[in-house]
């Protein structure tokens, strides 16, 4: 029988472990399993499904999570709530980490790994014999404990409370990365849009300087739109790069090929 632990690689917390900065890309529109094997082998080392931000049932991100597990590519969920609800659920089903939006204290986040670990770190249910583990039957403390190291638990800092914790939240047992949204919190900051702004960059080296002295990770989410300042903050640590959405993707290229064709008659 393979080793649990073979079966259960988090090739996303490997790569970030080694200090190597891992490609993310956010499926928003597609339904179906064929995204998967789209990033896959496009190079990403990483997706997360964002049902936040659209109607994808708990069903069809699953059905992703597991497809995107199979090829190698570390499947997380970005959730609507930071409740047992989502978060159990959308693990059961076969992502391999949460994405947790709106956290603003340390304790948002202690609950949070509470609801995303097993005993004794958390209180996760046990679901039985999981995708994660190709549906194979393990003894249930070797199984918890396996599943706990290889999840993620990524929090999303956008906003100001957030930052104003920052260092609390990173100090939090369980906290694998805190993920930047820069968009919220722009917004937040009422600077919307303005990602050149100097609370900006400060908002990023807190987060890296406190992660920094905690062992934790920084993700960059927000700035597809802006390489350059990509750039920058990988240059100063961060780790985990959110490149964009499927529809965004989709959207460049058709537009482009359509451009391409309208001059060609010009």
């Amino acid at each position: 029988m393979s080793n649990l632990r073979d079966i259960l690689r988090n090739h996303l917390k490997e790569k970030l472990a080694r200090g190597e900065v891992a490609a993310s890309m956010t499926v928003r529109l597609t339904r179906s399993i064929e995204i998967a094997q789209i990033a896959a082998t496009a190079g990403f080392d990483t997706l997360y499904v964002d049902v936040e931000h659209n109607t994808l049932s708990i069903e069809s991100t699953a059905q992703i999570c597991i497809a995107a597990q199979a090829l190698g590519v570390t499947p997380l969920v970005r959730v609507p709530a930071n409740t047992p609800d989502y978060i159990c659920r959308l693990l059961d089903g076969g992502a391999m980490g949460v994405i947790a939006p709106h956290v603003r204290t340390a304790e948002d986040a202690v609950r949070i790994v509470s609801y995303a670990k097993f005993p004794p770190f958390g209180e996760r249910g046990a679901g039985g014999a999981l995708p994660h583990y190709q549906y194979r039957s393990f003894p249930q403390p070797e199984a918890n404990a396996a599943m706990n190291d290889a999840t993620m638990v990524v929090v999303m800092m956008e906003a100001v409370a957030a930052l104003e914790n920052v260092e609390a939240i990173a100090a939090v047992p369980g906290i694998d990365l805190l993920l930047v949204g820069t968009n919220d919190l722009c917004n937040e900051m009422g600077i919307t849009g303005q990602f050149d702004h100097p609370n900006v960059r400060d908002a990023f080296t807190r987060t890296i300087a406190a992660c920094r002295k905690h062992g934790k990770h920084v993700g960059i989410g927000g700035l597809a739109s802006r390489p350059d300042l990509m750039t920058e903050y990988v240059r100063l640590g961060a780790r985990y790069v959110s490149t964009g959405t499927d529809l965004a993707f989709l959207l460049t290229e058709t537009a482009r090929k359509a451009k391409f064709v309208r001059e060609i008659g010009l």
